[in-house]
């Protein structure tokens, strides 16, 4: 039967290739009925090929286009797979998979490239350099200065993912390596590496995709690894013990292959002291656990495997969870409608659970309910333990529908326990005492990579125990496997070099695309504008305004008169501005002072220019800082100066941030800060100048 059912193609150097007459083939079953759906095989293929068309023609798309372009790209496959996921849907069922779990796969994948899509557009320039923190200067004069910044690798992205979220999988790492630049060779497990390849062939099949970005291989990697170097980056999800042989690899070691694991995980959901079976917290948490077992027959890398409960409520915690498995749970073929909870992927993967069960038994574990297998049906199982301290219950991992729930005393204890999992990438905790919380947090946040805490206030509104969230980072210690995914632009990131970078303020304006305190200006003054002689910076729309353009004004006297009627205006009578002994009396104020607001107000009306024009809105303030106290009699004057220009892709109008340093009377810096505003790309709506200066009353 197997002989009517194709390999699965891969996606190499922009072509759909299946290996000619191979050897070597493993046939797919589908999970449910034992049908042959995929045979997979990789023998003969390119794949050194692949890896060179990566690094060059995927190389070479990707750095022609922005953060931004490459972001929207990502929304833009979004849509489109969203458009086109039933036929993953169907294709899920096979391995398994139910509505709610292409739910949490296909559809989770999609929304994390909207996540994606959104944080770098919004969070990154739109460039190709990301500037990470401010400046550092080591010239008295600023002539010599150092900055922090990211560039992309210029290898390729490899991920090798794990059967459970064939699609998920493969986005979760697709979106961030492909905003930050770099192509992706994606190598997903067999059993369900069918899925992948058709989600793979929407993406191309829409041509959103630049040539070369993104490649497939169905079956093994082969040599692949042997050829990587420092600049390409592994991606890895599956077993600790595959993801220290990989990552041990001579050649991998060799060559400072950048590897990154995702690994085995005995996540531990703590009950709180504080909670009683009349308690939400007690609700929340056996709704937690059982959602936890039945998504995707718990096989999910973030799913609860260690249920710690305080003694006194381990049979009630077991029965609760018992009452709602057998209300809730039909285990069946997900195309059957009465069917709840799908197969495990394979009988393969059944017969390993099984095993992992029986290990769990022979270490003292008396099962409450479940245990029992057919084929690759797995009844959910709960397991409890009269030690807590068993060692398999820490280290051996039943990869499907299995709790084990064990004990505490106090909460030193249940932070042990939780500890004794070595690392892992989730622990939950219900809890609705504050103490409690601090406590655990500070014990255990060492050994995990996330920390989920539920009560009565977030129970409905919380994502869950094992739902990664692609604004935060996805990843654990230890066992876990060490490494950190998603987390919005830390993603992006990861795929990127951080460089420190030496040298004059033209320097390192030149590299980052923006400007630094001491680089060349193109100066204009109040005068020059009234004069005519210059134009005022915000009088140029995006298509003609550059970094660097700055505005000087005039100085503007401060009186005691303007200070006293601010403080009766706004209702900001605090003292220094007030009352001049209690003022003197500070050590930080040699009398009353003006208030520091209304010198950022003072600071707009000195450079602002009033007509209507390409300067669409002010958005907002960064970085605001006062440094020096103005007094009255002091005059203050200001230096607006275009930092950084970030053009929307989607937008007639972009972002522009302003340095603006205000000094007094003795050039001495009394307050800084980014002035942000909204510009024109190109100035027509205000592009008749005599009608703008009408409007504005001029």
């Amino acid at each position: 039967m197997s002989n009517h059912v194709d390999i699965v193609p891969s996606y190499l150097q922009g072509q759909w290739v299946r290996p000619e007459n191979p050897s070597r083939i493993v046939d797919v079953a589908d999970a449910s009925t034992g049908e042959i759906v995929a045979r997979v095989s990789s023998e003969g293929l390119d794949i050194h090929g692949a890896l060179d068309y990566a690094r060059t023609v995927g190389q070479k798309n990707l750095k022609a286009l922005t953060f931004h372009e490459r972001a929207l790209k990502i929304k833009e496959l979004a849509l489109y797979l969203n458009e086109h996921k039933d036929v993953l849907y169907q294709l899920a069922m096979c391995s398994g998979a139910n509505k709610r779990d292409n739910f949490v796969d296909i559809d989770g994948g999609i929304s994390t490239m909207f996540t994606f899509s959104s944080k770098g557009r919004r969070e990154l320039p739109n460039t190709n350099v990301i500037v990470d923190g401010p400046p550092e200067v080591f010239a008295k004069d600023s002539s010599f200065q150092g900055q922090h910044i990211y560039t992309t690798l210029t290898g390729v992205a490899v991920q090798i993912n794990a059967f459970n979220f064939p699609v998920w999988g493969m986005l979760e790492k697709f979106a961030p390596s492909f905003i930050a630049g770099m192509p992706t060779i994606v190598k997903p497990a067999t059993p369900t590496g069918y899925i992948t390849a058709e989600a793979v062939r929407l993406m191309v099949e829409s041509g959103i995709l630049p040539e070369g970005s993104l490649q497939l291989i169905s079956g093994s990697v082969g040599d692949l690894l042997d050829h990587l170097d420092y600049n390409d980056h592994v991606a890895f999800t599956g077993s600790a013990k595959t993801a220290d042989t990989l990552r041990n690899l001579p050649k991998v070691r060799e060559n400072g292959v950048r590897f990154s694991a995702e690994a085995d995980s005995l996540n531990a959901a703590i009950l709180g002291p504080d909670a009683s079976v009349d308690t939400p917290e007690f609700e929340a948490y056996t709704k937690m656990l059982f959602a936890e077992m039945t998504s995707k027959a718990g096989q999910k890398c973030t799913a609860i495997r260690r249920a710690i409960v305080p003694h006194g409520l381990i049979d009630n915690v077991a029965q609760a969870l018992k009452q709602r498995l057998d209300d809730k749970v039909t285990v069946g073929d997900p195309r059957d409608a009465s069917a709840t909870m799908g197969p495990l992927v394979s009988v393969e993967q059944a017969e390993d659970v099984e095993g992992a069960v029986e290990k769990l038994i022979a270490a003292g574990g008396q099962v409450v309910t479940g245990g029992t297998v057919e084929g690759a049906f797995f009844a959910p199982t709960i397991l409890t333990f009269a030690d807590a301290y068993a060692e398999r219950i820490h280290d051996t991992e039943a990869f499907g529908p299995v709790v084990s729930l064990i004990g505490y005393g106090d909460i030193d204890e249940a932070i042990e326990l939780a500890a004794l999992g070595k690392g892992s990438l989730v622990a939950s905790v219900a809890t609705h005492d504050p103490a409690t919380t601090a406590r655990v947090a500070a014990g255990i946040a060492a050994h995990h990579g996330r920390l989920h805490f539920i009560d009565r206030e977030d129970a409905k509104t919380s994502t869950g125990h094992g739902s990664p969230l692609p604004h935060l980072i996805h990843g654990g210690p230890g066992r876990a496997g060490g490494g950190e995914e998603l987390g919005g632009v830390r993603g992006i990131k990861h795929y990127m070099q951080r460089t420190a970078i030496q040298g004059s303020p033209n320097h390192l304006t030149a590299i980052t695309g923006e400007w630094h305190t001491g680089a060349t200006t193109n100066r204009v003054t109040r005068a020059e504008v009234e004069a005519g002689t210059a134009e005022h910076p915000f009088r140029k729309d995006l298509a003609t305004l550059k970094i660097g353009d700055q505005f000087a004004s005039e100085l503007r006297e401060v009186t005691m008169g303007e200070i006293q009627a601010f403080a009766e205006e706004t209702g900001d009578t605090f003292y220094a501005h007030v009352n001049e002994e209690a003022a003197m009396r500070n050590p930080f104020f040699p009398r009353r002072v003006a208030h520091g607001y209304l010198l950022v107000s003072w600071a707009a009306g000195l450079f602002v220019e009033p007509a209507p024009g390409p300067v669409l809105a002010n958005y907002g303030l960064e970085n605001l800082r006062f440094i020096q106290p103005v007094t009255y009699g002091d005059s203050i004057r200001v230096e607006l100066t275009a930092k950084r220009i970030t053009p929307r892709v989607t937008d007639e109008y972009g972002e522009v941030a302003w340095d603006t340093v205000l000094y007094n009377q003795d050039d001495e810096i009394v307050a800084a800060y980014d002035v942000l505003t909204l510009v024109e790309k190109v100035n027509t709506t205000y592009a008749n100048d005599q009608k703008a200066e009408e409007l504005a009353g001029v």
